[in-house]
């Protein structure tokens, strides 16, 4: 299987601004692992009839991404971190 490039939105980077910098490391980190490796796995849900867009939560975040299978591209739309 081949691994996803994981990005993120301006929108998500501020919604992990309340974790400590060695908190947004470990979340980055997991997800690149998880999501980066199988976005359509680990506990992610499908977001309306789009299978592209999902919903999922790692490390305590709750995560809305898009998945560009083409390009081999994930894209963290949104974060809600506390």
């Amino acid at each position: 299987m081949s691994r996803y490039y994981v990005q993120y939105s301006d929108e998500a980077e501020d919604g992990l601004k309340p974790l400590s910098a060695a908190r947004i490391r470990a979340f980055k980190s997991t997800v690149d692992s998880t999501i980066g490796n199988d976005p359509y796995g680990h506990g992610s849900t499908q977001v309306g009839s789009d299978r592209d867009r999902r919903d999922a939560t790692i490390s305590g975040v709750v995560i809305r991404y898009d998945v560009s299978g083409s390009v081999l591209v994930v894209s963290v739309t949104r974060a809600i971190a506390w």
